[in-house]
């Protein structure tokens, strides 16, 4: 255990020196939390050191005291009744909640002291699902706080996310349940209501005791130090309280799952974490269950070689009841699956520890960066796993944007998670859209060269909230290519790409002028695929001039030419070439690495 600390302290400690200029806030959490299961409350103490790295001064805080969204009338409610596509678990079933079915999340009292000892005043406001702090004195520049306050708190009826007996009978999915302090850093304070989306916090140290009846298994985000204590000792008949201790070291977040019926069973990934996987005993899919560590140890072996060392000491798959949300150190997932569907949810789901967990984008900000992310990284390892049965080279990413932009529903890609106006614009450009952009990238720079920009990125980001910015830097400086064109067109504009074959003109048997056409507003490179009457493929490639350079295609396959550069303000390119033998089909982008909007005019036959 103390290795596995010295590992994420130095790593953390790594980032911070390769990029002085940047700074991040850091927290740490004691939290003593109470649940009465017979009135699905529950109550508890905080005790937070907060250190205000930055060089600003403090007047303000901010908490998220999620569970208050789970009221009528609330603007997570009102939002899903007017959205003309709402989530189907949402819909109007907040407004339709008893009292008793209602969660809520109060902080009671708060007191804050400097390092001096002096207890600093303030004036608290709850605004629905965030807690406003005006403090009467500032917090200076790399000073620390101690936060002490309690609160009180009902586990609503499961809607989404969080709360307890859901349809599938888990008793307690307990995530964004405690006051949680919003995260400040360059670009400012962070307290976005919660409206149903993404989250956003501040790295730092968990230590959480959870006190509950003695017949309530408890799985959560974390090591638990005292499994002699607690889980050797759950009783059927939960006639006296269990303390469960739990520590989570450099994460931003904690969840805990409390159910009667769980299940446990283990895997160890060789260097690696310890995997988890609590369920409930169903005939129907403990099979599923049983076969999930191998498939799991593989993928997490496959995640640490592609995408990143894990660098925690455990990993929890948790049955929680609703589809299947990303925590640190633990996912909730749907149990109620057979293979590969238990598999799939469980690999995205995983997947997010490197883009959720340890990059932390602000997913509010820049939600395909961690859902689009994860859903590449997902389905690299899905092939792996299920040779011959999934997407091999992200085609259904591309054809989910795709088909958006037919619809014309697309709003821009960095478009805040709670604006986009339908459910599925955002759907489609956290995931699939997102997805693209890492593929099409690929097809940009070159395979190879986007492997190593992605360990690259983590290597370089890891605990740093990186941006599109930082992210693209990385691949510029892996590609020795500019790229800023890419994110100005696919990132921060709805500008589709589509390119065509306009004509081939035969001067005589042996020339041909090919030429090519520029029909949506976003340039990209060409590739152009040219078949010759004998059968021969000659690949002709067509870099753009604003990337300054060409992509690294490692070993060139055989009659690859590179042409020269395709200016991005011409709309057409003529392709001279001069062949013996006749050419009989010209095709662009033949290998589908683009998301070209109309495939229709890419080819081009000759033949009669």
């Amino acid at each position: 255990m103390k290795k596995q600390l010295l590992f994420v302290l130095f790593s953390f400690g790594a980032a911070l020196a390769a990029h002085a200029q940047y700074w991040q806030q850091h927290v740490d959490y004691t939290i003593d939390v109470n649940l009465n299961a017979s009135e699905h409350t529950y109550t508890g103490t905080e005790t937070i050191v907060y250190t205000n790295n930055s060089s600003d001064s403090l007047t303000q805080l901010f908490f998220h005291l999620y569970n208050n969204a789970f009221q009528p009338n609330s603007s997570m409610d009102v939002r899903s009744r007017y959205l003309p596509d709402p989530d189907p678990r949402v819909k109007d079933r907040i407004q339709k909640l008893k009292k008793e079915e209602e969660g809520y999340l109060h902080v009671t009292s708060l007191t804050i002291q400097g390092n001096n000892g002096a207890v600093i005043s303030n004036q608290m406001n709850e605004n629905e699902t965030i807690l406003e702090v005006r403090l009467g004195s500032s917090i200076p520049p790399h000073q620390s706080v101690t936060l002490n306050l309690s609160f009180s708190a009902q586990a609503p009826l499961q809607i989404r996310r969080s709360g307890r007996d859901n349809a599938e009978g888990i008793d307690y999915s307990m995530s964004q349940w405690y006051p949680k302090l919003a995260e400040y850093d360059q670009h400012g304070w962070h307290p976005n209501p919660y409206i149903g989306r993404e989250f956003y916090g501040v790295w730092g140290n968990y230590h959480v005791n959870i006190t509950t009846a003695s017949n309530e298994i408890i799985a959560a985000g974390g090591v638990l130090l005292n499994e002699s204590e607690s889980f050797n000792k759950v009783d059927k008949e939960g006639k006296s309280n269990l303390t469960w201790k739990f520590e989570a070291l450099n994460v931003h977040d904690f969840v805990w799952a409390a159910d009667k019926n769980y299940v446990r069973s283990e895997a160890q990934v060789p260097n690696g974490p310890k995997l988890y996987f609590f369920h409930q005993d169903n005939a129907d899919y403990n099979q599923a269950w049983a076969d999930m560590p191998k498939f799991m140890v593989t993928a997490f072996e496959q995640f640490n070689k592609q995408f990143g060392k894990y660098p925690y000491p455990v990993y929890s798959f948790i049955q929680g009841g609703d589809g299947g949300m990303e925590y640190p150190m633990a996912t909730l997932i749907t149990g109620k699956r057979k293979l590969p569907s238990l598999v799939g949810v469980s690999v995205h789901e995983s997947a997010h520890a490197w883009y959720q967990g340890m990059l932390g984008t602000n997913e509010s900000k820049y939600c395909w960066m961690d859902e689009g992310f994860t859903s590449y990284a997902a389905t690299e390892v899905m092939k792996n796993l299920f040779p011959n049965k999934q997407d091999e080279d992200h085609f259904a990413a591309y054809s989910g944007y795709l088909q958006l932009v037919q619809d014309g529903l697309e709003e821009n890609l960095n478009t805040h998670a709670d604006h986009y106006e339908t459910n599925y614009a955002y759907g489609v450009a956290a995931y699939s859209k997102g997805e693209t952009y890492l593929a099409q990238l690929a097809y940009v720079v070159g395979d190879t060269v986007m492997s190593k920009a992605l360990l690259r990125y983590y290597n370089t980001w890891a605990f740093k909230h990186p941006t599109s910015d930082d992210f693209i830097r990385v691949v510029e400086k892996e590609s020795g290519l500019v790229l800023d064109w890419y994110n100005e067109y696919f990132v921060n504009t709805t500008k589709t790409i589509d390119y065509a074959v306009d004509t081939v003109i035969t001067q005589d048997r042996k020339t041909y002028d090919i030429v090519l056409e520029r029909k949506g507003l976003m340039p990209m490179p060409c590739e152009v695929t040219v078949t010759l009457e004998n059968g021969k493929v000659c690949n002709y490639y067509i870099p753009l001039d604003l990337m300054r350079g060409e992509k690294n295609h490692g070993t060139f396959p055989e009659n690859w030419f590179v042409m020269n550069d395709w200016r991005w303000v011409d709309k057409t390119y003529t392709l001279h070439l001069t062949s013996k033998e006749k050419i009989v089909k010209v095709e662009l982008d033949a290998n589908r690495g683009t998301a070209d909007t109309n495939r229709k005019n890419n080819l081009h036959n000759l033949n009669p």
